[in-house]
């Protein structure tokens, strides 16, 4: 049976569209059970030190207190955050509690008690005595520093990641091809920098929230906002040193993750506190948490160096990366080479590149997953490096990326050593370009009244999963009546994955979309898959969706065959009914549903896993536009434009909304978003009232269009659109404020002051 292609591509509405806009409790908190004891930490006030008494006396007398718990009552068996595949990347560097604490807000004390109030009590009466070390804050001198942030003999890394935490060392790694040096020392133009992206939050409305209880058969059952729900159940069991089939995770729904929860912020601490009590318990961060002590974007400063003829044909790019993991490791190893891996190769031109990087240990909060994931701030050094090349050239920055862009069919040795089968990246340039009236715009106009309009462009690309790692997987059911239930192992976070994987399925089933009910997912009876992560859910898990429909297809015409009395081959299914090629019979979808339920020997149910030897990468390009007092460097951003090679749009309206929601992030992070520490370490953003996140009416007017490719390795041409959307707009931002200015700023977020001050520095 061909697929009649009716749902992909067609901009279905959300299957929970209605319950998510009637208020419908959906949600972690939502479905807590009533009698959950309230969990919250104590928190160090210090940023390195060792912990010599802890007195719980006069806490423990507090009405309502259940329990207090210190690292004496924790494994001392480390292990890590980062929701990734075993043997994961990630050192094991982490005990639940530890004796050593390692940043301002690190978990020293959990308490539970029968309501928030006795909690909050008993957390004051709570008297630690803290011998202060000295902390290593700053990310330049870490590495080799005789301050050691993680100086046990336990601390192991289970990859070959070049970690060593006796030099404080997360990860360390070189590639490359070609002779760099030799290549640059010939080049008639060399530019020479280094960018300097902060630790961006993910700052998604639901906060890290946890509930946890035992269940009927003494096991712990964890509820969880999370999307790793695998990869939480392995977490929690090497935290609580417990079998892990004594561990079930759920995923309701999720109120917005961007990488965020990723990593396993506040899973074990309700778990060890049911495991130890029997009783249900819940954690709730408040937004002051969230900001302090979570998984933020990775601080990276990037030194990038770009060679090029006196044509502007690239000959050289030499990138080094130097990236602050903060007091764990949680993604630090990963992370970084998407800086370099999937910003370099957006070029098909250069001889030669080199790639190397350190990640670092420091007394900072640790970083973690956050959408775009290291490719963002690869990105917006290397395109602003391009840009600088441009200007340095006296060249239209859009015409110097066509003669180095990558085209269809190039092979890209800085990926992986991968091939662009799919790629429509000049394509999405010409089209920004009208649709920004660049050639009209650039670099910039006079407007009168002392403000001035210019924009700017930047390229990118990202990836559809890991390649020959990560796993999607399908279960389909055929029910009585003829409808059909999905399973799916891929955690929706509000990007609509529970709706573009029925999408998927009904069109090679033949079925209308109502006759697929999706299921979230539940570790007990979901298929396994490696979490929504690494855009890897329209890809792999679409392709599992399409294996899955196709081996139900299978089974359902061998079931048809069986009740016609004819053989498989005889016989052909339409999506309604099972007839005979000859015309001589048929069967309905609905009464093969019926008649399975009794006297069958063969379960109409099919489970298919996926996983690809490639990553194909999705391309875009944004153009910025911006208005800017010349007095006083104030600036806002006018308007947006970006297209996007996603291959297939499986849902057109979604992967609208994604990207304009990944380019609000992109503008925050560019123009609003801060981090900034105290000398003793202390975040000072640690609400929204100090951590300024951009509204609608700061981000100008943004203008999205999808140049299609066709993806010979995903389901019907589809490519991953959930991380590229977030990389341009720090670049393109930054290259309309030097077409303004004639100032280039090479540190996020890029604000007046930052302008006002270089300009009057010139």
């Amino acid at each position: 049976m061909e697929p009649k292609r009716k749902y992909v591509g067609a901009s279905v509405i959300k299957k929970d569209a209605k319950a998510l806009l009637s208020g419908k409790p959906l949600y972690t908190d939502d479905i807590a059970p009533k009698d959950c004891l309230v969990v919250k930490l104590l928190r160090s006030p210090h940023a390195h030190a060792l912990i010599e008494e802890i007195d719980l006396s006069r806490a423990l007398k507090v009405e309502g207190i259940e329990t207090i718990l210190t690292y004496k009552d924790c494994s001392q068996k480390r292990f890590t955050m980062a929701g990734q595949t075993y043997p994961e990347p990630s050192p094991y560097d982490r005990l639940l509690l530890d004796q050593r604490v390692r940043f301002v807000g690190d978990a020293v004390a959990i308490v539970a008690g029968e309501t928030e109030e006795a909690v909050d009590k008993a957390l004051r009466l709570i008297k630690v005595t803290y011998q202060v070390l000295e902390p290593v804050l700053d990310f330049h001198t870490a590495k080799d520093n005789p301050i050691l942030v993680h100086p046990e003999d336990n601390w192991k890394s289970l990859c070959p990641v070049g970690a060593d935490n006796k030099r404080n060392l997360c990860a360390s790694a070189e590639d490359g091809n070609g002779d760099v040096d030799a290549i640059l020392a010939n080049c008639a133009h060399v530019i020479d920098r280094t960018y300097h992206v902060k630790a961006n939050q993910q700052a998604m409305m639901e906060t890290f929230r946890t509930f946890t209880t035992m269940d009927a058969y003494g096991r712990l059952n964890v509820t969880s906002s999370t999307q790793v729900p695998f990869h939480v159940r392995r977490i929690v069991a090497h935290a609580l040193d417990i079998p892990k089939s004594k561990v079930r995770v759920i995923k309701p729904r999720i109120g917005g993750g961007f990488g965020a929860k990723q990593t396993v912020v506040t899973e074990i601490y309700p778990a060890l506190v049911t495991w130890k009590t029997g009783k249900p318990a819940k954690l709730i961060y408040t937004r002051y948490e969230s900001q302090i002590a979570s998984s933020p974007r990775h601080e990276m400063e990037v030194h990038v160096r770009l060679g090029a003829d006196e044509n502007g044909i690239f000959q050289a790019i030499d990138l080094y990366t130097l990236s602050n993991t903060g007091a764990f490791g949680e993604h630090g190893p990963t992370t970084v080479g998407l800086s370099g891996h999937k910003s370099i190769p957006i070029y098909s031109t250069p001889k030669a590149y080199r790639f190397c990087y350190d990640v670092v240990y420091t007394n900072t909060m640790s970083a973690g997953a956050y959408r775009g994931y290291g490719a963002t701030q690869g990105v917006f050094a290397l395109e602003s490096a391009v840009n600088e090349l441009a200007r340095e050239l006296q060249m239209d920055p859009t015409v110097l990326r066509e003669k180095n862009m990558v085209h269809e069919g190039d092979f890209m040795p800085a990926y992986y050593g991968e091939t662009a089968n799919s790629c429509a990246l000049d394509r999405c340039m010409a089209r920004a370009k009208e649709m920004m009236h660049w050639d009209e715009k650039y670099p910039c106009r006079d407007m009168g009244n002392g403000k001035v309009r210019s924009v700017g462009v930047a390229m990118c690309m990202q990836g559809s999963s890991i390649s020959n790692l990560d796993v999607g997987s399908i279960t389909l059911k055929l029910n009585d009546d003829g409808f059909y239930t999905m399973m799916i192992g891929a955690s929706d976070m509000g990007t609509g994955c529970d709706t573009t994987l029925a999408q998927i399925a009904a069109d090679v089933l033949g079925c209308d979309l109502e006759n697929i009910v999706s299921h979230g997912v539940d570790t007990d009876v979901s298929p396994y898959d490696s979490g929504s992560y690494a855009s890897s859910t329209a890809y792999l898990t679409g392709m599992a969706a399409v294996k899955a429909s196709n081996s139900m297809v299978r089974l359902i015409t061998e079931k048809g065959a069986e009740y016609l009395e004819k053989e498989p081959e005889e016989v052909d299914f339409d999506g309604e009914q099972v007839f005979a090629k000859d015309g001589s019979a048929s069967i309905s979808l609905k009464d093969i549903g019926n008649r399975a339920m009794a006297n069958n020997g063969k379960a109409l149910e099919v489970t298919e896993s996926h996983s690809s030897p490639v990553s194909p990468p999705p391309f875009m390009v944004g153009m910025a536009e911006i208005e800017m007092d010349k007095e006083t460097c104030d600036f806002e951003l006018v308007n947006y434009v970006a297209v996007v090679d996603c291959g297939t749009p499986i849902n057109p309206a979604i992967a609208r909304v994604q990207t304009e929601g990944g380019l609000g992030q992109g503008i925050g992070m560019a123009m609003f978003e801060d981090v900034t520490r105290s000398e003793k370490g202390q975040v000072y953003e640690n609400s929204f009232m100090q951590y300024k996140l951009p509204t609608r009416v700061d981000v100008g007017n943004i203008q999205v269009e999808f140049e299609s490719s066709y993806e010979p390795t995903g389901p019907f041409g589809v490519k991953s659109i959930g991380e590229v959307v977030i990389n341009t707009p720090s670049p393109a931002i930054a290259a309309a404020v030097a077409a303004a200015t004639g100032v280039q700023i090479r540190e996020l977020p890029i604000t007046a002051e930052k302008i006002f001050r270089a300009k009057h520095e010139m």
